[in-house]
């Protein structure tokens, strides 16, 4: 049977990915700091929403964007919508001294389930490997990811794109005689 080589390039992808490469767990006990030009806030329905060169960071997590919409629960953060030119986020593989970025016209993420959304043009970078397509999907708890491609995300004929760079090879061990 012949697989075709961008999903085989991409099975290849999620496999690297799969690898344990959660985000910093450390992250979830921090405060949340945000920054703004204009917040407006209905804390009757707990919802907040920043606009104008927003930023939130949470540990080693950074997220910025033009417009953020957050809402919470009787346990805090619920969620966190962001839209932007693109939105942006950057945080810490926990672990490791590694990061993980991404890049998408909106970001959606629920903390009850851990499922960040990238959708619209989604790019998502960890070192120097690449994945894009019009909607990334991530589980930081299982580590699961699910890319969908679309005409018109950015890669030709719609389709998912990855870019897998080779790893520098440790030292050979000597040759037997």
């Amino acid at each position: 049977m012949r697989i075709p080589n961008t999903s085989l390039c991409a099975a290849l992808w999620l496999a690297l990915l799969a690898a344990p490469a959660h985000a910093e767990t450390a992250d979830r006990d921090k405060p949340i700091n945000l920054e703004a030009d204009t917040v407006t806030l209905d804390d009757i329905k707990k919802i907040s929403v920043y606009q104008g060169n927003v930023i939130l960071t949470q540990g080693t997590l950074t997220l910025r964007a033009d417009r953020m919409q957050l809402t919470q629960n009787a346990a805090g953060l619920d969620t966190v919508s962001a839209t932007g030119r693109p939105v942006a986020f950057r945080q810490k593989l926990d672990g490791r001294d590694e990061f993980i970025e991404g890049f998408a016209a909106r970001i959606e993420f629920d903390n009850t389930t851990s499922e960040l959304d990238l959708i619209g043009d989604a790019r998502l970078r960890r070192g120097e490997d690449e994945l894009r397509g019009a909607r990334i999907s991530y589980n930081s708890g299982s580590g699961f990811y699910k890319v969908v491609g679309q005409n018109g995300a950015g890669s030709p004929a719609g389709r998912v794109r990855a870019v897998i760079r080779p790893k520098p090879r440790g030292e050979q061990p000597a040759a037997k005689p």
